[in-house]
């Protein structure tokens, strides 16, 4: 007999549907009953489409993470799935128990990078992401009234042991490295010192080590600057080779050299490249558009064979099977490697693998990093825009440089290349947001492209001014 529950069936408010996942404001578009009803419909639809009926959740450290997830759990279990819950941690977490218990699908609860107000779930089907269209489909099932009340189980496994142990399988450090850490009070905390103190040949300083969902000393997001600030102090404090930045639910790597100056996910993925491209012959990889020319250019001299794709880890990892590609990443962090892995994005695993790399160097990272060229770019800027307008304005600003003849990549949003370098100006398929981002070659150049993006978005009736 099924056990009655206080939660409730509910439709989804069409905003939360985002691209690669659900996500919204909690109180506002994001309720117990939505996370009740998400478990009825994604466990209906791994029953009906699947064989062992089993689903992994879990959830990271913001505050209202355990009650959505506890509904979500009894939403799951009233689909009559299996559900096992291995509790609070970060997202890559989950992703491994799906694998590790060989689970028709995963479910994790967490608000990623955004901030502390919202809360959302990522998805897995199959090993493969669940995302776009497959998101869309769990409305259509509350419409045609297809779900069914059922009885399943629901159990509790930890399996922190078994997840440090497989991101640290074959990571060894040829010499010392200073390494610095900073969780961000976010969900990677869990494991960060566990996984510290078990590498050996290092020297290692956390700061943000504690979960909290209240994100403390700064917002959980490596890839804005001021963000990143704390952990540049403890690199220059206590004389460190690299220091590690996560965001809240540690899918995203962020990185700092010796220096202290940040080095983007472009740059650190051509250190990356340079390992892959010794154990494979002319190996696709894959980058998205956000990514510096400079990338693709430097790839291809030591025979890779670079692809760029449309910017979203759920994309990007459909992109890599398809390919068979060994490793893939975007300029926001999301690095997932085919190469001895999963090929799904663990920032914990990405950092590991480039301390490897680094502590087989005789140069230090910021050596490494500046032998590529120097070029003048902007950081990848976001800034709100109407959530009904988002999309409306690249399709407006794609139109009016057709007709200019511009060189446009349209492959996600609009990128055009000229003898100044390059622009991106794209939609955030997770916020209401505008993403641009430029790059030339001379600072000279770099204003041209920032006034035409300015240009641009002011005859769309957006006023936005870059500082450079």
């Amino acid at each position: 007999m099924v056990q009655e529950n206080n939660y409730k069936i509910e439709n989804f408010d069409p905003e939360v549907l985002r691209e690669y996942d659900i996500r919204g404001v909690v109180g506002e578009n994001i309720n117990v009953n939505t996370a009740y009803t998400i478990g009825r419909t994604f466990g209906h639809t791994v029953k009906s489409k699947l064989t062992s009926h089993t689903i992994v959740t879990g959830y990271d450290g913001r505050l209202t993470s355990p009650s959505l997830h506890k509904a979500l759990c009894e939403g799951l279990k009233d689909s009559g799935v299996k559900v096992i819950n291995i509790g609070m941690g970060p997202t890559p977490m989950t992703y491994f128990a799906h694998y590790h218990f060989e689970a028709d699908a995963a479910v994790m609860l967490t608000g990623s990078h955004n901030p502390s107000e919202y809360n959302g779930f990522k998805m897995v089907f199959n090993k493969h992401s669940f995302f776009a269209e497959d998101i869309q489909s769990l409305q259509k099932l509350l419409d045609n009234n297809e779900l069914e009340l059922a009885n399943g189980q629901l159990i509790h496994k930890d399996i922190t042991k078994e997840y440090i142990e497989r991101v640290l399988l074959n990571i060894s450090l040829n010499k010392k490295l200073k390494i610095a850490w900073d969780p961000g009070n976010g969900a990677m905390g869990k494991v960060t010192r566990e996984i510290s103190e078990k590498l050996i040949n290092s020297e290692n300083f956390i700061i943000n080590e504690e979960v909290d969902g209240n994100f403390p000393n700064h917002h959980p997001d490596p890839t804005v600057p001021k963000n990143m600030v704390q952990l540049i102090s403890a690199v220059k404090e206590n004389d460190c080779d690299i220091g590690l930045a996560f965001d809240g639910d540690g899918d995203r790597l962020g990185v700092v050299d010796n220096l202290g100056n940040i080095v983007w996910a472009d740059q650190y993925m051509l250190l990356l490249c340079t390992e892959i491209a010794n154990l494979y012959d002319n190996p696709k990889i894959i980058m998205d558009v956000k990514c510096s020319k400079v990338f693709f250019d430097e790839a291809k001299k030591i025979n890779c064979d670079p692809v760029m794709s449309r910017t979203g880890h759920s994309p990007i990892k459909e992109k890599m099977k398809e390919l068979k590609s060994p490793l893939s990443g975007e300029m926001s962090g999301h690095v997932c490697y085919g190469d001895d892995f999963y090929g799904y994005d663990d920032a914990m695993y990405v950092g590991l693998r480039l301390l490897r790399i680094l502590s087989s160097q005789n140069k230090s990272l910021s050596d490494l990093i500046s032998i590529y060229p120097k070029t003048f770019s902007t950081p990848e800027t976001r800034f709100d825009v109407d959530e009904s307008r988002k999309f409306i304005i690249i399709d407006e600003v794609k139109e009016r440089l057709q007709k200019e003849d511009k060189k446009i990549i349209d492959i996600d949003g609009v990128r055009v290349e000229n003898e100044d370098g390059w622009f991106l100006m794209r939609a955030s398929n997770t916020q209401n947001q505008l993403t641009c981002r430029a790059e030339s070659i001379s600072q000279e150049g770099l204003s041209k492209l920032i006034e035409i993006i300015e240009n641009q978005l002011s005859l769309s009736g957006v006023s936005y001014k870059f500082t450079i």
